[in-house]
């Protein structure tokens, strides 16, 4: 016997989420450093965005190089990049899913967030979720006032060993170019309205001008 479409959607497997948050950056527009130890709204940067990310996607892990004992009290798992020499935000990508395939092998997706843009959506993965599955796409990118924001992304695990090979054999290090090899589908979101302006959501902290902006924002986004 068919079982009826409806039953058959309601009975759908969830999708497992698993997170990544990329702190592995030199920050070199910040002047050396971790941008995210920063303080903001009266706690590191680094404490927003776990807040926002871990109600989105378990479990979740650091991606960072050098010493992890800086973000002992962070209390996430720290995973180096499995590429030497900064190899950008692909390899943090990479990082994520082997670390992701090994701790939560049951998680289908994999979410990635900045460490330095602390007013990103709560309802981010959630969006991008319903996105791919209407697309029938393997990855998803966040949009906002006309630009795309790689790193906010959704990544399905099935692609890991795709991406090893892009990564590792052929060195390729833009995100946009193997992105571009895969069914995307961009999510848009809108600016916030507030009393100080409209607010990119993925707002970032490059710069030390931008924490000077940043503080004028965190009260207003409720940090």
């Amino acid at each position: 016997m068919t079982m009826p479409p409806e039953m058959a959607a309601s009975q759908k497997k969830p999708a497992s989420v698993a997170g990544i948050i990329l702190a592995g950056g030199q920050s070199r527009r910040m002047g050396g450093g971790d941008k995210c130890l920063r303080p903001l709204g009266g706690k590191a940067i680094l404490s927003q965005i776990i807040e926002r990310a871990e109600s989105q996607a378990r479990p979740l892990v650091l991606n960072a190089n050098g010493d992890p004992a800086r973000f002992a009290s962070y209390g996430l798992p720290i995973a180096a990049d499995v590429i030497e020499g900064f190899a950008g935000p692909l390899a943090g990508i990479l990082t994520g899913m082997d670390w992701v395939a090994a701790q939560a092998p049951e998680a289908d997706w994999m979410a990635s967030f900045a460490s330095d843009a602390p007013f990103f959506p709560k309802d981010m993965v959630v969006r991008m979720l319903t996105a791919t599955d209407e697309a029938r796409a393997s990855l998803a990118c966040a949009e906002s006032n006309g630009r795309s924001h790689p790193v906010f992304g959704l990544w399905s695990m099935s692609l890991r060993e795709d991406l090893r090979k892009a990564v590792v054999e052929e060195g390729l290090r833009k995100v946009d170019l193997w992105t571009a090899r895969h069914r995307l589908i961009p999510v848009q979101f809108d600016l916030i309205e507030t009393g100080q302006g409209p607010l990119d959501p993925f707002f970032n902290t490059n710069r030390p001008d931008d924490l000077v902006q940043a503080e004028a924002f965190a009260e207003i986004a409720g940090i």
